[in-house]
């Protein structure tokens, strides 16, 4: 257990973490250790939670802002105009806006833009500066937005902010029912899941295949082979948001912790990881079924491959085939063929094992999520998204089931985490 300094402790003993003091924030650093960037952007939320709720900016306070940016990064005429919101996501506050300009020699240049800001705490404590990196480092490899300018510390926002040009296309198909939020469930239907799960899979493969070595990756830290290093990581990561947020105690989590902390893997193979890689966070064109964008970087690291693998086989996230058999992994193939078809156009080997660690870690952080920092966000008022950080807790005992099964011992081969659950 982590023994609190007095000033981080109310009266009656119990760690104060609306108000957390300056104290108990060294302690979560020293006690769980990330990368740097991780480390600065889980500081600065701490550092700054006393401050007050979300104040919600308007559609025009926005454009002022933007405005304020552009005229001390531009040096020829420009317009903003067309400014609206952009909905879906339980994390960012997401504006669209149309930039003109005039510029020397290129003439007229228009494009429509996405400004993508932090809200006073988020679902996940990220870097827009990251974000921004890997999706500049990507941008010749599979499809992504193209980045124009980061407010990494908010110099122009009220938070840190990001810039980058708007994609077209849907995260969900339109024509069926029962379509869930945030991603979780999304149906595509038997067509077009073949179409989309391919590319699905192979825009994963060319991104842990990505020679990263020579990019301007400045804000990751890269883990050496060999070494538990990324895996410490990734769970100081988890450990450090739930001290930092939970309400209380729950013992699966500790149980969890334990394991994991004891069975950390080694390395391999250092890739770059997207880090919430599923259906939701890519955009399609439904008439040609073709991947057009993948979205939702904040959780990207330079790490292990089955991090991402595990993290898109939550039966929360998939759903059951037509015959109620199989789980679809994020609504495409069953996990037989998803690792198959993965291990095929990526030439990477599953290791088994590793995959199974990373899916009570995966299982562990989406909990931790929910549980913890969805509730101290709702609960201080600190983000726009208050109605939907509410509802998705209730996926948190659906995780924390999966995390219970997988710490049994229920994979043992290339079978879903909850295939026997569901047919019990």
């Amino acid at each position: 257990m982590t023994s609190f300094l007095p000033s981080s402790v109310t009266s009656d003993g119990v760690v104060d973490r609306d108000k957390p003091s300056p104290d108990f924030i060294e302690v979560m650093r020293s006690q769980y250790p990330t990368e740097k960037e991780i480390d600065w952007a889980f500081t600065r939320r701490m550092h700054r939670r006393a401050n007050g709720p979300f104040k919600m900016q308007s559609i025009d306070d926005l454009v002022g802002y933007i405005n304020a940016m552009l005229k001390s990064k531009l040096r020829y005429a420009y317009e903003v105009s067309n400014a609206s919101w952009l909905g879906g996501g339980g994390s960012k506050l997401q504006m669209k806006f149309t930039l003109a300009t005039e510029q020397p020699l290129k003439g007229h240049f228009q494009r429509d833009l996405v400004l993508r800001m932090e809200p006073a705490e988020s679902l996940n404590p990220s870097s827009r500066l990251r974000e921004g990196q890997i999706i500049d480092a990507l941008a010749k490899v599979i499809p992504v937005p193209e980045m124009y300018w980061v407010d990494r510390d908010g110099e122009w926002f009220p938070e840190p902010a990001l810039i980058y040009s708007f994609s077209s296309g849907i995260a969900k198909p339109t024509n069926f029912s029962n379509q869930r939020v945030t991603g979780l469930g999304i149906n595509f239907g038997p067509k077009a899941r073949r179409t989309l799960g391919s590319q699905f899979i192979e825009c994963l493969a060319k991104v842990h295949n990505f020679d990263h070595s020579r990019c301007d990756l400045t804000s990751f830290d890269r883990p050496n082979l060999r070494s538990t290093e990324s895996a410490m990581w990734q769970l100081n990561r988890a450990l450090r948001g739930w001290e930092e947020d939970r309400a209380h105690d729950i013992p699966l989590l500790d149980i969890a912790r334990i394991w994991l902390t004891r069975h950390l893997p080694e390395l391999d193979h250092a890739s770059l990881i997207h880090g919430d890689y599923r259906s939701g966070n890519f955009l399609f064109d439904p008439g040609t079924e073709k991947i057009t964008a993948i979205l939702d970087w904040e959780r990207c690291t330079i790490g292990d491959r089955h991090r991402d693998l595990a993290w898109a086989t939550s039966e929360a996230i998939g759903h059951y085939d037509e015959s109620g058999n199989d789980l679809l992994i994020c609504g495409f193939f069953p996990l037989e063929e998803f690792i198959d078809e993965y291990e095929r156009v990526s030439s990477l080997k599953v290791d088994l094992g590793k995959l199974h660690f990373y899916t009570i870690l995966s299982r562990f952080q989406q909990a931790v999520t929910v549980l913890g920092t969805s509730y101290r966000v709702v609960r201080l008022k600190k983000s726009h998204q208050d109605i939907l950080l509410s509802r998705i807790e209730a996926a948190a005992y659906v995780l924390l089931e999966e995390l219970r099964l997988a710490l049994a011992g229920v994979v043992s081969s290339k079978k879903p985490i909850l295939q026997g659950a569901h047919h019990a």
